[in-house]
């Protein structure tokens, strides 16, 4: 007999040209400031989210930053409307990169990100992330996270829209890159 179990279940495949749009619960954000990077520190510093949907993290992220940039490929009504990937943002343009990636782009979001960001890199990704050949090849062996928190709760994202009652069987967890900065820290 076939486990129908919601968590046996559940697949997640989007269409190549879906805009992937899992907005992040704020508390989610709220951690990765609050628990894994310092928040006094930030506050002097400059963020960019560009996958922004509707702007929920960029918003929390606004609370913490004293700048936050906010773009899209996608029309949301929230930031500008600019493909990541193909945008020419300049080589260390911004303090921090911070964002939920499109999973199927999320590789490529983290090179193109260490690219632009100063200090670091953060994305909020599916654990899975890490159980890739193609992506210890592409990242982790030679730039490996200098961080990897795991949420110790779930954190349920539901497509297109916030829903505090859902849950998943997802696990979930920010992976971090600092870049080394010469100087001392702010």
């Amino acid at each position: 007999m076939q486990n129908t179990s919601h968590a046996v279940m559940a697949q997640r495949i989007e269409p190549q040209n879906s805009p992937d749009d899992f907005p992040t619960p704020p508390w989610a954000t709220r951690a990765l400031i609050e628990h894994i990077l310092d928040k006094k520190h930030v506050s002097t510093l400059t963020c960019l989210e560009p996958a922004c949907g509707a702007g929920y993290m960029a918003r929390t992220l606004a609370e913490y930053f004293k700048d936050v940039q906010s773009a899209d490929a996608y029309e949301y009504g929230f930031g500008k409307v600019r493909d990541f990937l193909d945008y020419p943002y300049k080589q260390n343009s911004t303090d921090w990169v911070i964002t939920n990636p499109p999973f199927r782009l999320a590789e490529e979001f983290v090179l193109r990100a260490m690219y632009i960001a100063q200090r670091g890199v953060a994305i909020l990704a599916r654990s899975v992330f890490l159980e890739s050949v193609g992506r210890y090849d592409g990242i982790f062996r030679h730039s490996p996270p200098t961080k990897f928190a795991q949420f110790v709760e779930r954190v349920p994202m539901v497509k297109g829209r916030l829903d505090r009652k859902a849950t998943t069987a997802t696990g979930y967890a920010w992976l971090i890159w600092e870049k080394q900065t010469h100087g001392p820290h702010v």
